[in-house]
Parts: C-alpha cells; structure tokens; sequence
C-alpha cells in the first residue's frame, strides 16, 4: 500500500472513474474527465493505493471559507473521503498518512461528520468539535439552512483557528459560495 496526493489535473481518466464509483452521487454519474477537472478545480486529492487500485480516497478542497460573525476565515476542507471495503483498515491509514502529510506542510484543515462517524474519527485520534457544525448556515436556494452535519473535525489547526470554531456564534456563521464546487 502507498499513500500519493495529485491535483485534479494529474488524476488519470481512469482514476477519475473509480472516483465516482466509490463517492457514489447519482447526479455525478457520467460526469466527463473535463466536467469533474473543471468541478473540482480547486482540489487536492489523497488516495490509499495498491496495485492502481484505490483503497481509500479523499478530497480535499481547497476554497472553504466561513464567514463568522462577518469576518471571513479560509481554511482547507476534507471531503469525499471514502474506503473501497469497511473493516479493512484503509480510512484509518489514509488518514494517519494524509495528517502526517499536511503537518510537514503546516496547513490548516477541517471536515466535517455526522453523529454516528463520531466513534470512527475518535479511533482516528481526529479531535472534533461536538454539535459545532450544526451552527453553520449554507444557501439553499435563497434560504439559509442549518448544515446537515453535527460535528467539525479539525485534522490541524491553529490554536487561535480551534478556539473560533469551538465558540461559533448562532446565526452569524455562514458558508461562503464556493464558484466552481458542485
């Protein structure tokens, strides 16, 4: 097994297939090479390989801003992380490897879960901030909703960025409009 990271445009046509298979999104399915470069653009991607095959992959995005209590705070933003097979042991290596990999680089990065991925992530020794993520608000249309996760992981963060986080304001944080995000 190897751990490698490559930007949207060294991910392979092939790769980019299997991507979609393991995030599974019906309203993805049949997207193009181009589509999912130019959806993605702003992107790093994090796989857990072996024989080209992907074990476990993630996304990470690099474009997430919130907007707390009108001051806007960029960070880096894990998503789309997924295992080719549960019980394995390929999530918990892909993360042990991608946290390593992201501290060598001192990179500020969150994600975010529901509350039955809590025991998971707490396996993974990823600190989380309970029912912090609930706080957020993100346009729906013209609406502004509650998220639909319940927590925040922080994978690495300032003390000064943690704090902010762990004392989040209701009804003055918002998730910025991402241009090119799907």
């Amino acid at each position: 097994m190897k751990y490698e990271t490559k930007t949207v445009h060294e991910v392979t046509a092939a790769q980019i297939e299997d991507i979609l298979k393991l995030w599974n999104i019906p309203h993805w399915n049949g997207m193009t090479t181009d589509e999912f470069r130019t959806a993605f653009s702003n992107s790093e991607f994090h796989f857990l390989v072996e024989d080209d095959q992907i074990l476990a992959i993630l996304r990470l995005n690099m474009d997430f801003i919130l907007d707390i209590d009108d001051n806007e705070y960029a960070f880096m933003e894990v998503v789309g992380f997924v295992s080719s097979e549960k019980n394995k042991g390929y999530g918990r290596k892909l993360l042990r490897c991608f946290k390593e990999h992201i501290q060598e680089r001192d990179l500020e990065v969150i994600g975010f879960c529901k509350a039955e991925l809590r025991p998971f992530y707490e396996k993974c020794q990823i600190r989380i901030l309970y029912n912090q993520a609930r706080i957020i608000k993100e346009k729906e249309g013209t609406a502004w909703i509650d998220s639909e996760d319940d927590d925040i992981l922080i994978f690495s963060l300032s003390d000064e960025k943690a704090t902010l986080l762990s004392q989040l304001p209701e009804n003055k944080t918002y998730l910025k409009d991402q241009k090119n995000e799907i």
